[in-house]
């Protein structure tokens, strides 16, 4: 511990480390134990610091720009010391047991490292900044679009200021900023679709002046995705002037016959399968060029370039082809999401389907009463949907089975009875949820059915607008005049209600040859098999026309 006490004398040759130490605002705490006492008659230099120890704060704070917590790595100062038994402790790499500075040290990297203000750029001759990734906005979501950005770049932002509106795989969603800064580069703008959760959209920075030094910024990702397009094919014009472009081609391209029988797996990189599937080629009648056999990008240009030259289409059949008026719609990240959730529903779940008649005589006659209770009231009026979903919540609180999905472990039975209703607008299908419905009077159901369906067709529903939902209504009858339909389960639930249209029949009435006119509505429960057995869904359906016949009982 003696050693420690001379480091006051020789003060100024720590003085170099002032410029690292004011660069983070560090208040020194000198510190010494009873046995390291200050003695000024020792002349000897005892403790130096090397220079090399104390490297440029750029140098020496670095971290990664991609996250947006504090973090930095900073190698221990070196120092020497001789003459005394604790410069072999040094170094041999264990402490020095007298934290100098504020700093405990230590010649191995294991030494704690200080709290930083920021994060550091990794590449040379850029400011400190941030790379703000695509987020993750809902369970299911494994990419998503940018619909619009409300900053610009060099605007000044804030925490909880909006920055762009995502558009999710359910929903369009407003992203908002975390930190203070100023938006210095938009990398994916208005419009740029198919972006994977994580992949960077924008670079903030903490100061103004940094805004201009992101122009020409380019991610990591991208640099070095750069040096893939290397192995690309010679200029049509050289290929003139050396040889013949048929037999250029002709060496690159095998033919189908030339493919490998049985290779198992194909390895092609990803913007290679891409064109590979925007062109229909067969990638497996192809082989790769690239390191170890993989196809790419060059490969796949190459086949449809011999494919053009040997195989012409015949004009007879080019005119058929053209003689067709079409148009191609691009499609929504919303209707991606529906096609391959309906697809995976109807392809893993064991479908079967219930329907029964349900006389709404006395549901059509409580209506009636109710919305003339609304309307003095100044509320708004209650939809046969509305009752619907109401019968349902009950019926399912009264058979809980059919509350329940499938895991491949167990069967979750939910507690909750949140109702989707599914709503049809230009941009797709949505179903935002009714949660606690079961528990909800008619006239709250009401309103947030008809508040949620407006946000639906504006296209801003949130995460908590549709998530969580634990059986679904699709009423294809009050808006469309369906008589009777079949629906699609919503997974993971287990259960789905398609609601039909009413119309009035002839029934017997309760007299010998007398008849009477009454109005029935066709409902259709589409079950999961592997939760609910027939007979409980013969149950539930029993229950819900229970309550639609005696509407009353809803009210109890």
């Amino acid at each position: 511990m003696s050693c420690a006490s001379h480091v006051l004398r020789h003060s100024r040759k720590i003085h170099n480390t002032s410029n690292l130490v004011r660069h983070d605002n560090l208040s020194l705490v000198r510190w010494f134990s009873n046995e390291a006492r200050l003695s000024a008659d020792k002349g000897d230099d005892i403790l130096k610091f090397q220079k090399a120890g104390f490297a440029s704060p750029k140098e020496r704070f670095r971290g990664t720009a991609g996250f947006s917590n504090r973090c930095r790595t900073i190698d221990p100062p070196m120092i020497s010391v001789r003459g005394t038994q604790k410069a072999n402790s040094i170094r041999t790499g264990r402490k020095l047991d007298v934290p100098m500075a504020g700093i405990l040290f230590n010649t191995r990297s294991s030494w704690s490292p200080l709290p930083m203000g920021r994060c550091f750029s990794t590449e040379a001759g850029l400011p400190p900044h941030q790379e703000v990734g695509m987020p993750s906005l809902s369970p299911t979501m494994t990419e998503g679009n940018i619909a619009r950005w409300l900053k610009k770049e060099g605007d000044r932002i804030s925490p909880g200021e909006v920055l762009c509106e995502v558009e999710t795989d359910k929903a369009t969603v407003e992203m908002e900023c975390m930190e203070e800064g100023y938006l210095a580069k938009i990398l994916k703008g208005d419009g740029a679709s198919g972006i994977k959760v994580g992949e960077v959209i924008a670079i903030t920075v903490e100061e103004e002046e940094d805004v201009s030094k992101f122009k020409d910024y380019k991610p990591a990702e991208s640099v070095s995705a750069a040096p893939v397009k290397e192995p690309s094919t010679p200029s049509p014009a050289k290929d003139e002037a050396a040889r013949e472009p048929v037999t250029a081609t002709e060496q690159k391209v095998s033919k189908p016959s030339a493919a490998p029988a049985a290779e198992g797996r194909i390895f092609a990189s990803p913007l290679a399968r891409k064109i590979a599937e925007e062109h229909n080629v067969p990638i497996a009648d192809i082989k790769g060029t690239g390191p170890d056999g993989v196809i790419v990008k060059a490969d796949i240009e190459d086949y449809l370039a011999s494919r053009g030259k040997e195989a012409p289409a015949p004009k007879a059949a080019t005119a058929t082809a053209t003689s067709l008026d079409y148009a191609d719609i691009p499609l929504s990240q919303i209707r991606k999401v529906t096609a391959s959730r309906l697809l995976l529903s109807k392809q893993t779940i064991p479908h079967y389907y219930l329907t029964v008649d349900t006389c709404v005589d006395k549901l059509m006659e409580l209506r009636s009463q109710l919305n003339s209770l609304q309307e003095a009231s100044g509320g708004k009026r209650i939809s046969v949907n509305d009752l619907v979903i109401k019968a349902a919540a009950l019926a399912l609180r009264k058979v809980p089975q059919c509350n329940s999905s499938w895991t491949n472990d167990y069967i979750r039975q939910y507690r909750n009875v949140n109702i989707n209703v599914a709503v049809q607008t230009d941009n797709g299908l949505y179903v935002p949820v009714i949660r606690d419905a079961d528990k909800k009077g008619l006239s709250k159901i009401a309103d947030e059915v008809k508040y949620l369906a407006q946000k639906a067709k504006d296209n801003s529903l949130k995460p908590e607008d549709y998530e969580g939902g634990t059986f679904t209504v699709s009423n294809l009858g009050g808006p469309f005049g369906i008589k009777q339909f079949c629906a699609i389960i919503n997974p993971p639930q287990a259960g789905i209600l398609a609601v039909g249209s009413a119309e009035r029949r002839v029934v017997p009435d309760s007299g010998p040859e007398q008849f009477k006119f009454a109005s029935f509505m066709s409902v259709t429960l589409s079950c999961d098999h592997r939760v609910i057995d027939g007979a409980i869904g013969a149950e539930w359906l029993k229950a819900f026309k229970g309550y639609i016949e005696n509407p009353e009982s809803m009210l109890l």
